[in-house]
């Protein structure tokens, strides 16, 4: 989906009459308009995780967790594309840093199952799918050998033993998840919410200090303000080898329509055929 058609669906909606500003474009186009976000959905597959995703939010607003509040009762099947509408945050007063997510997701931690089921954590789930959409793009090669990091990355995570007590996620814990407004920090970006191990939400910073280029000392300041460094957990490498897979298949989705995705595509596979954990990946 790119711009033009997420434009298209915006119009079939009724919410492009203000005019739109797109904010994002990756597994949703995200536009702003007025005093409401839109997000569009690449496609019809991903409808139930826009519904619970407005789910999660009313829940968290019940739970008292800063986050972003849907304005609308739910998702809704557009020319094939799941919409759902939300208030705009305010502007941000700064940007986010780690330290910002840490105590947000001590607060998620501490909550119970919500009155809907999560699922769990299939953080290789979409491996095949984003593979599939990236078609000729990439080498066949490239994509038999994630599969097969996939199939083994997925039997390892079942087996491991968490440290945390396991319960609900956000799932993508990243500072780009944050939004510091006037009010504070507030989560945003709620459609990975899972309820699995808490330490796939510690993992994500672990990782960007090592392949995106994170300050050392920003995620120690994470890891003192959340409490527990999860790099003293003798399952993160699984955890970690198991999103690297992830990330980098999401990529291979855009291969076909940009030519930077390719070369990062082609850069993380050559990083993880050799083994390094030293070659640094850039944000996409």
């Amino acid at each position: 989906m790119d711009e033009a058609r997420a434009r298209e669906v915006l119009a079939a909606a009724g919410l492009a009459e203000r005019g739109a500003a797109l904010l994002a474009l990756g597994e949703n186009a995200v536009f702003a308009t007025g005093d409401l976000v839109v997000k569009v959905g690449r496609d019809a597959e991903l409808l139930a995780r826009a519904e619970r995703e407005v789910a999660v939010a009313a829940w968290l607003e019940d739970s008292g967790v800063p986050a972003v509040r849907a304005a609308g009762p739910g998702a809704r099947l557009v020319a094939g594309h799941p919409v759902t509408v939300w208030h705009r945050l305010p502007d941000a007063v700064r940007p986010p840093e780690p330290r910002d997510l840490a105590p947000l997701l001590r607060r998620v931690h501490a909550l119970p199952e919500p009155p809907f089921p999560l699922p769990p954590r299939d953080l290789l789930g979409g491996v095949e799918r984003w593979l599939r959409l990236a078609g000729d793009a990439i080498d066949p090669a490239d994509a038999a050998f994630l599969r097969e990091r996939r199939d083994g990355f997925a039997g390892a995570a079942a087996a491991l033993t968490p440290h945390l007590t396991p319960g609900p996620i956000h799932g993508d814990a990243l500072p780009r998840n944050v939004h510091v407004g006037p009010d504070g920090p507030v989560l945003v970006d709620l459609e990975t919410f899972a309820s699995d191990l808490r330490e796939h939400d510690l993992v994500v910073l672990a990782l960007a200090r090592d392949r995106y280029g994170l300050d050392p000392a920003a995620h120690d300041a994470f890891t003192e303000a959340y409490g527990w460094d999860v790099r003293d957990w003798a399952g993160c490498a699984v955890l970690r080898g198991a999103r690297e897979t992830a990330s980098c298949a999401w990529v291979a989705q855009h291969a076909p329509s940009n030519p930077k995705a390719l070369t990062e595509f082609r850069r993380r596979v050559a990083s993880l055929r050799d083994g390094d954990p030293r070659v640094r990946w850039y944000p996409f």
